[in-house]
């Protein structure tokens, strides 16, 4: 079996870790820093230690905070145009999921012509970005150890990945004391992200031997530590494995991509605002038991290592305990909601349907589905 896997990115990650942001952007060789981040980051004064780590070493710093929510590419073009302005040569993202990508986002558009969405796809960006370094306060989406940036199309309201190993950091700074005042529900749906990501990544027909280590390991730690880290925020050790698992979980699917789930939660996330992480928890169990017949064994695996009794069970029996243990952690942690709590209806069905089929990520997915598969399993996750 032929394979290939890339790490450009260097992981410098344990608690206090972004507390030397300043010397480790200095070995870089940064000047001047684009810092990237969303208002609230800002006000929750996450970004102190870390500016106060780039005075000390020398570095001056612009702040650039107006990012929102799923962001889409209009606010690409007023980002790009403030850091075209401001003669910085290092983009810093601090944050979620948003953040990281809009820093992305920046680093690659004001070294290349157009717009954001005329680089939809894989190995479409032609010139090098701005170095970019990722420091992650949620832990869930990965972003700062993928090659994607995800941004919504202004004008089509669809979901615009741009995929390229020039979009992935050269440094991820991983503290998991960032990640403390995360409310509860938050640290839910992240964590419900970075296991999707794992298990997508794990039984999907692009893994190998590289992918599933990492995938296990991240299963590992989110069925260990995400109850504990949604009981009590301060629980510094369910925070690091969280926090690890996520980007562990990212390295794994940056080389293989994901399936159903992430074909499915980006059009409805796109079309009704509903969160990313959250979108892709309803799906989860849902897409999990409509693929457990494309790939038992892993699913399986996956049930064991939430602690589900498997030994000697039919191979099928064994599988569906995975979809039994993911219910069981959701309902635990407090996602109970459907996608109908978010406006989707029967009616949209049809719609997100054929957006989900147009996604890359449907031929990896263990099983290929219809689009009344699809329409199906949207029913079950109303």
């Amino acid at each position: 079996m032929l394979g290939v896997y890339k790490l450009p990115t260097e992981l410098f990650f344990g608690c206090g870790a972004s507390r030397h942001a300043g010397e480790k952007l200095k070995e870089l060789g940064a000047r001047k820093v684009f810092v990237v981040c969303d208002p609230g980051i800002k006000q929750a004064g996450l970004l102190e230690g870390i500016t106060t780590s780039l005075k000390e070493a020398g570095l001056e710093y612009t702040v650039y905070e107006d990012i929102k929510p799923e962001p889409t590419s209009d606010i690409i073009e007023e980002g790009t145009e403030h850091l075209g302005k401001s003669g910085c040569d290092v983009v810093l993202g601090v944050g979620g999921g948003s953040a990281l990508d809009c820093a992305k986002a920046f680093a690659a558009m004001v070294t290349n012509e157009g717009r954001i969405t005329d680089y939809t796809g894989l190995g479409k960006l032609k010139n090098k970005p701005l170095p970019i370094v990722a420091v992650p306060t949620t832990a869930g989406t990965g972003s700062e150890a993928t090659m994607f940036t995800v941004i919504t199309d202004a004008q089509t309201k669809m979901k615009a990945p741009v995929g390229s190993y020039m979009l992935m950091p050269v440094l991820a700074i991983l503290d998991p004391e960032l990640t403390v005042g995360l409310p509860p529900h938050l640290t839910a749906s992240t964590g419900m992200d970075a296991l999707t990501h794992a298990v997508e990544s794990y039984v999907n027909v692009n893994s190998h031997y590289i992918s599933e280590a990492l995938s296990l390991q991240a299963i590992k730690l989110i069925a260990r530590s995400l109850r504990k880290a949604v009981a009590k925020g301060t629980n510094l050790k369910a925070r690091e494995d969280m926090l690890l698992a996520s980007t562990i979980a990212a390295l794994a699917f940056n080389s293989t991509r994901l399936g159903l789930v992430h074909a499915m939660s980006q059009p409805a996330g796109a079309h009704f605002g509903i969160p990313h992480g959250l979108s892709n928890a309803i799906l989860l169990p849902h897409v999990m038991e409509y693929n457990l017949m494309g790939n038992p064994e892993k699913f399986a695996e996956i049930a064991a290592l939430f602690g589900e009794p498997t030994a000697g069970l039919p191979v099928m029996a064994a599988a569906a305990k995975a979809v039994k243990a993911v219910k069981e952690l959701m309902a635990d942690i407090g996602i109970v909601e459907g996608l109908g709590a978010f406006g989707v209806r029967e009616e949209h069905l049809g719609m997100l349907a054929d957006e989900a089929l147009t996604s890359g990520n449907v031929p990896l997915n263990p099983r290929q589905p219809s689009k009344g598969d699809i329409i199906e399993i949207y029913k079950k996750a109303l």
